[in-house]
């Protein structure tokens, strides 16, 4: 174990990385002060992790108070520097980021690895108190003992430590993979000069990369205007994704594609080598816990019994969606065909033909709906169907929480009652400089008794929506409106938790493959008319989305499903089949593995030279490894959970908001204290079924 380096003084106490009080600090946080704050925190845990061992009880209160406490002092020591390092990246932040990490591993492993600990936990399971637990505290300490022979406390001695130095070298190479999407998304860009050349674009588009350009611009350039340009073009999202659907120049889609699936695959960026090492090192890992691949190590910890279920969902699915999907293929060849010049379809064609296909289908793009959306209206549509459904309500607190950017905001959640039971922070837009991309929920505060009485939730939610551009507020695209109720679905997850218990508390202890359900539940609602209707207002005139447009939209829904399902059972194969099959010692690459994958699930062959897996942060950096295939598992989930709330009638009120109650008890409420499924059952009355996913998809064989 590495020994941690001194520091001549010990930090003052209130720094705000020791602070145990109130909500992080983090406008106090300078990146250059975390090194011996950190040190500080470890030095202090690590006192009380030894004088724990030394005097352990084996009961709930000798053994996993303490433990809670120790949990208590990382969240306000630890958590905001990692929250930081996605939101607001620095070289001096990643500098002090890497130069600690090594210890904050070495410590989550001399925890987990603690025998005296684990004869305590073994003792609690065997002894007279554990009848007299809750089944919740029961599940709380299985997983510890779970959890304690994943990190090796089994192992000989020089196993256990090989086991350490692979899990020291897999949190930097997972960072430094981070680290290079980033950094490699950051780099590209495509300047258009010409207006032809951005013949297509739509206007927030256009105003979106003159903004980008003028502040990248050399100081001798002209200004940049959304009608005359110069435009700057990006990899991130909400510059990447409406170019694609709507660029006439095929050759500029060509560059920009090549660009996106190539990210980090080149240079002092590539994580080729890196992919493969992370590979190496967790088969090794399973390996030494005596499992045979990795993917099982993923699973002993999963709601999915074992590989051949999650197989058979990856079959069903398959089945249900490929005739689909080849017929979406003809439809935009045939759309393609009949261009002035005709068109061959390309991967970098698909974008650009499916939207010309929708707009025929439909008779309206994503930028007609994108003027009904804007981003402070959505907020307070969100809001109304959280009190409709689940009896809460959302007040704004800006000026009671400290903050890391401008645009973030902070609120308060209370009951029926009026009380405030959680609270959550929200940054909503796009900022390629220091944050990364995509969207996601994160703790804060768990919920937990301490000497200072209830702790409540506090929960991150981060998107990255289009920003306010050219004097225009922000105007969300019917996505971005999907991708805001999907990460409130997290948060409403670990804010409404009823259990006390941080270890078991909202989304922790929630097998992972489970934790999407109440997420992508969310997005179902998105569709549901008096939700809709009721955040949508168009920014110059106040009116409500068309009805016409409406129901344009929901039409719409299933447009393509078969492609979309394709696209995640891509993803969800080739991930388990790298965990699984892969031999990062033999002759195969990881590219060779996805194009074998696509084989199975792709219309269109693998383009040569897509590198995609050398961005794909969920398997290599984030905590979807031998787990992606949970986003369709839980899918399978939430899509019956709402058939629960179409059956009681979503036009009748009453039934609403039952269903609704009965959802934020069960789903909601009891978060990792009980196993998901008997959650489901409790809320469902019965076993889930696919029924409901592949209708809602239009998937449905026999709708019968």
């Amino acid at each position: 174990m590495a020994e941690l380096t001194p520091v001549q003084e010990p930090v003052s106490s209130d720094h705000p990385l020791l602070t145990t009080h109130g909500l992080p600090p983090f406008d106090r946080i300078d990146p250059r002060q975390i090194v011996p704050a950190v040190r500080q925190y470890l030095r202090d845990v690590s006192a009380q992790l030894e004088s724990l061992e030394q005097t352990v009880a084996p009961t709930w209160a000798g053994l996993i108070q303490p433990l809670d406490e120790i949990g208590r002092r990382f969240e306000y020591a630890w958590s905001p520097v990692s929250h930081l390092f996605g939101v607001k990246n620095s070289p001096e932040l990643r500098e002090s980021y890497e130069a600690v990490l090594p210890e904050i591993v070495d410590f989550g492993l001399r925890l987990k690895q603690s025998e005296p600990l684990y004869r305590a936990l073994k003792e609690i399971r065997e002894g007279e108190e554990w009848s007299r637990l809750d089944a919740a505290q029961q599940r709380i300490i299985e997983n510890r003992l779970l959890g304690a022979e994943l990190a090796g406390i089994g192992l000989a001695p020089e196993k256990r430590q090989r086991y350490n130095e692979i899990a020291r070298e897999l949190s930097d190479v997972c960072t430094k993979f981070s680290n290079h999407v980033l950094d490699a998304t950051k780099a590209w860009s495509l300047t258009i000069t010409d207006p032809q050349d951005a013949a297509g674009l739509p206007r927030s588009l256009l105003q979106m990369a003159a903004q980008s350009y003028h502040q990248h611009k050399p100081e001798d350039a002209p200004e940049a205007t959304p009608e005359d340009g110069p435009w700057r073009i990006t990899l991130e999202a909400p510059s990447y994704l409406p170019f694609m659907k709507h660029s006439r120049r095929r050759d500029l889609r060509e560059k920009v594609y090549r660009a996106f699936v190539t990210r980090a695959s080149e240079g002092e960026l590539d994580n080729t080598d890196l992919c493969r090492r992370i590979l190496k090192l967790r088969k090794e890992q399973a390996d030494l816990l005596g499992y045979p691949n990795f993917a099982e190590v993923s699973l002993a910890q999963k709601m999915a019994p074992d590989a051949a279920a999650v197989q058979e969902m990856f079959q069903t699915l398959l089945t249900a969606s490929w005739d689909a999907a080849v017929d979406d293929l003809r439809q935009i060849q045939e759309l393609a065909a009949k261009a002035d010049p005709p068109e061959p379809v390309a991967q970098w064609d698909v974008a650009f033909w499916a939207e010309r296909q929708r707009e025929q289908s439909f008779d309206f793009t994503e930028e007609d709906l994108r003027p009904y959306f804007p981003h402070e209206h959505v907020l307070e549509g969100l809001f109304g169907v959280l009190h409709r459904l689940f009896g809460v309500t959302v007040v704004a607190a800006d000026d009671e929480a400290p903050k890391w950017n401008p645009d973030v905001r902070f609120f308060h959640v209370q009951n029926e009652a009026g009380e405030t039971i959680a609270g959550f922070y929200y940054d909503p837009y796009s900022r390629p400089a220091d944050k990364r991309g995509g969207a996601w929920m994160d703790d804060c505060l768990a919920r937990r008794h301490s000497e200072d009485g209830l702790q409540i939730p506090i929960a991150h939610l981060v998107c990255n929506c289009t920003p306010p551009v050219g004097g225009k507020p922000s105007l969300m695209t019917f996505r971005e409106v999907e991708t805001l109720f999907h990460e409130f679905g997290h948060g409403l997850q670990h804010m409404l938790t009823t259990v006390d218990y941080p270890d078991a508390a909202g989304i922790s202890g929630v097998e992972w493959d489970a934790v999407e359900l109440p997420s992508q539940f969310m997005e179902n609602w998105c569709y549901h008319r008096p939700t809709l209707m009721g955040m949508t207002s168009h920014y110059e005139t106040g009116e409500p989305l068309p009805e016409e447009l409406y129901e344009k939209l929901c039409r719409a829904r299933t447009f393509r499903a078969g492609s979309d399902m394709l696209r995640q059972l891509t993803f969800g194969m080739t991930d388990m089949a790298l965990h699984s099959e892969f031999d990062p010692d033999g002759g195969e690459s990881i590219f060779d593995v996805q194009r074998r994958i696509m084989q199975q699930t792709s219309v269109l062959p693998m383009f040569e030279e897509d590198r995609f897996l050398c961005s794909f942060q969920h398997i290599f950096s984030g905590g979807y490894a031998a787990g992606y295939y949970s986003y369709k598992w839980a899918e399978v989930l939430s899509a019956d959970a709402f058939s629960a709330f179409e059956e009681a009638g979503l036009d009748n009120d009453v039934a609403v908001r039952e269903t609704g109650r009965r959802f934020r008890d069960t789903v909601l409420s009891l978060g990792g204290s009980r196993h998901p499924m008997d959650v489901f059952r409790d809320f469902r009355g019965r076993d889930p079924s696919p029924h409901a996913l592949l209708k809602h998809y239009g998937l449905l064989k026999d709708p019968a």
